[in-house]
């Protein structure tokens, strides 16, 4: 396994906490490699000006006049001691005598220009016979004027810096050590501690798909990504249980619905298996009532089982696609439909054209659903009327009306009024149109009607009253 895939195996809090690790590690050698070379840049130049400070004393100059014959005894006292440097006297030749320190500078091609006047101040590194690394400033000087040129080397060793240098390396290392385990340790507390509401989360969920428990929530204090995402998790968790209770709404009313027709089927089709079983013939007038009655609640229940269907379709999938329809020709073909459900009512309509996108099959059953429940509450004999202006379609009939009680529960799923309960349905028609109108954009109320008994029902759906033009065809580059 390669470093990468075996990085991405470890927990996530051990991933940012040696993320964390990391980078301070980085910081921290940068801020310390840095710190090191400017203080031994500082060194040096301080050492540097310490060396250009210097100048041959009387004594020097005394030495120069002397030659260069021999060096001194090792008992004579340190004549350049005000310096506190070595100090060595050469000339262009290579020849030098020692004046002040413990050790010979050995004599560099760059010595020899100085003292014959081809250079001028020089700053170089040298190492004596003894290994003892130096820093050397070379300048020429006259023992008088217009006497030879000579050059003074004088010397210090880089150990006066190294060693400075050596110390702070070993306690910038030892804070940097403190510094990353620290940063380790602050990084893994901080990992536990952001990730505490994702861990929480995370067992919400583990919860949630083990016992199926759509009631627990998770505490969103804040306004960070935590407690953003623990304020998505409640509300999604809220609408599945929302939706969970939805679903067991409709399976218990479903099965409160369909249980009435089931058993008046099942009687019925009890007494016709008994007359045969038992050879007792059951008088045609009453054999033809229970086939007709069969018959009557076969059409109900698969009614009532297209419009579950239609319920439990859910509103992001479309049966079909989404054109443009008109609208005053789905209420002109309900209207037809209704015309046969009600022969002895008369109907009047005035419907301006209208063009909408939608679902053509589900509108028209819509505005069908809608013409229903006016044949259905309409007295023998009574008007319907049927408009569309505007976008907006009204059914209006002459019957008992709905009371202003009853009006905010009329979209819901089977809900019945009590005077309906009689009435053939399921209760499921004014909720499928609220469903298919509201998909299509627009709204669907029912009101009293104005001026009289009944009841308007006002579907608001938003169009044009001219078809759009046809989009142009795409033809392809040949």
């Amino acid at each position: 396994m390669n470093p990468a895939a075996r990085f991405r195996a470890l927990p996530l809090r051990s991933r940012l906490a040696l993320l964390v690790t990391v980078a301070v590690a980085l910081a921290v050698a940068a801020v310390t490699a840095v710190s090191w070379v400017m203080v031994r840049t500082q060194l040096r130049d301080q050492l540097d000006q310490s060396l250009r400070a210097t100048n041959p004393n009387e004594q020097v100059l005394r030495r120069l006049n002397q030659g260069c014959a021999s060096p001194p005894a090792q008992t004579q006292p340190d004549i350049a001691g005000n310096l506190n440097a070595t100090v060595q006297i050469l000339a262009a030749d290579g020849s030098h005598c020692w004046v002040s320190g413990r050790t010979d500078l050995p004599v560099t091609q760059t010595d020899k220009d100085v003292a014959a006047g081809r250079l001028g101040r020089v700053l170089h590194d040298e190492t004596t016979d003894d290994g003892v690394d130096m820093r050397v400033y070379t300048i020429p000087a006259r023992a008088q004027p217009g006497g030879p040129l000579f050059a003074i080397a004088v010397a210090k060793p880089l150990a006066d810096i190294d060693k400075p240098l050596s110390t702070l390396a070993w306690v910038l290392l030892l804070v940097s050590g403190i510094g990353v385990v620290g940063a380790g340790a602050a990084g893994l507390w901080v990992a536990r501690t952001g990730l505490r509401p994702v861990d929480e989360l995370t067992g919400a969920v583990e919860h949630i798909a083990r016992t199926e428990d759509l009631t627990v929530r998770i505490p969103d204090e804040g306004d960070d990504e935590i407690a953003r995402l623990s304020r998505s998790f409640n509300s999604m968790t809220a609408a599945l249980a929302s939706s969970q209770d939805r679903q067991a709404q409709l399976i218990a009313d479903a099965g409160h619905e369909l249980r009435t027709p089931l058993t008046s089927l099942r009687t019925n089709i009890e007494l016709l298996a008994h007359s045969e079983e038992t050879g007792r013939a059951i008088p045609p007038e009453d054999r033809k009532e229970l086939l007709d009655s069969v018959k009557a609640q076969m059409t109900e229940l698969a009614a009532l089982i297209g419009d579950l269907q239609e319920l439990s379709r859910p509103d992001a999938v479309s049966p079909g696609p989404l054109q443009v329809v008109a609208l005053h020709e789905i209420a002109g073909a309900a209207l037809s439909r209704a015309r046969l459900r009600g022969p002895e009512l008369s109907f009047s309509s005035a419907l301006e054209p209208w063009y909408v996108r939608g679902e053509a099959a589900a509108l028209e059953r819509a505005v069908v659903n809608v013409l229903d429940n006016a044949v259905k509450f309409s007295p023998p004999g009574g008007a319907v009327e049927v408009t569309l202006r505007a976008g907006e379609l009204t059914v209006r009939d002459h019957g008992p009306g709905i009371p202003d009680e009853d009006l905010p529960h009329v979209f819901e799923r089977f809900w019945r009024s009590p005077s309906a309960r009689a009435l053939p349905g399921s209760g499921l028609g004014l909720s499928i149109v609220a469903r298919t109108v509201a998909r299509a954009g627009g709204s669907a109320e029912l009101r009293a009607a104005a001026g009289g008994p009944g009841t308007e029902a006002v579907l608001r759906i938003p169009g044009a009253p001219t078809p759009p033009p046809p989009e142009p065809s795409v033809v392809p580059y040949q």
